[in-house]
């Protein structure tokens, strides 16, 4: 089961988030843009936290807030009554490119863009096959080993670790073992997205 089956469970959680970010005049739209503005300075810090790691700290600390106003700007957009095709397009195009960012950075900090290159992809295709299911009549698919919220969550908690266990390990620090992981097992996940929406259509 991966973190995005929780989401019920977070948006219970939300509620006075979304009634602060009414009162504050805030728009979904508003709210994915700086969610993704987050994940800019997220992997800025994890870019520069080569030369000291306390950054990775800080990077953990946008990784998570971008992940809560990821969710923020879908429950905000349900308490308005402002959900729409457009918006919804806008938050995935971003979200997109958040995870692209964040792998990215993540890799230029340890200087590992070949391994940053395979994970990225893992990544994208996960997410694509999780939203291609929807393109072809199916439900969205949030299943697999590794959703959007789980790498979201091992990013922020791999952060802080880092800051505290800046050594290497077989030849990669944690953060690339990280990395290691996105790569196979986001590949793994697409497949197992495939998988389920290919059954799916072929029954």
């Amino acid at each position: 089961m991966t973190l995005d089956q929780l989401r019920p469970v977070a948006n219970r959680a939300l509620a006075p988030f979304v009634g602060l970010s009414v009162r504050l005049g805030l728009t979904p739209n508003a709210v994915s843009v700086i969610s993704f503005v987050l994940a800019i300075a997220a992997a800025g810090a994890f870019t520069v936290a080569g030369n000291d790691s306390v950054w990775y700290l800080v990077g953990a600390v946008l990784v998570f807030l971008n992940g809560w106003l990821d969710l923020l700007d879908g429950a905000l957009a349900r308490e308005l009554d402002t959900a729409s095709k457009a918006g919804d397009m806008l938050d995935h195009v971003l979200d997109r490119y958040a995870d692209l960012i964040i792998i990215a950075g993540l890799a230029a900090g340890i200087e590992r863009y070949a391994l940053g290159f395979v994970a990225v992809t893992g990544v994208l295709m996960t997410s694509y096959l999780g939203t291609q299911a929807q393109a072809v009549g199916l439900d969205r698919v949030y299943g697999g080993l590794l959703g959007r919220a789980d790498r979201l969550a091992l990013v922020g908690v791999v952060g802080v670790v880092a800051t505290v266990v800046p050594g290497e390990a077989l030849g990669l620090t944690v953060v690339g073992w990280l990395l290691v992981l996105f790569a196979v097992v986001g590949h793994l996940t697409a497949i197992q997205r495939f998988y389920y929406a290919w059954r799916a259509l072929s029954t």
